[in-house]
């Protein structure tokens, strides 16, 4: 078992060290002249509906779906 054991592993070479600028470069990337410029998006407000619903009308709304529901069992 021992031997197959040895003719099968695997022989790690020992890890060299890298350089700062490697290790930079691995992780971003290289750098390249290109210039990226970035535009400000405004967003648009959310029109709300709130001029004609009110209160008493959503309660209704409210009492009309729950009342839908018992109906409907």
């Amino acid at each position: 078992m021992r031997f197959l054991a040895r003719l099968f592993r695997r022989r790690r070479r020992p890890v060299e060290p890298i350089r700062e600028q490697e290790a930079y470069a691995r992780l971003h990337g290289e750098r390249t002249g290109e210039i990226v410029s970035v535009a400000a998006h405004e967003r648009k407000p959310i029109p709300r509906r709130t001029g004609d619903m009110t209160g008493e009308l959503l309660r209704r709304a409210l009492e009309a779906k729950i009342d839908a529901r018992t109906a409907a069992r």
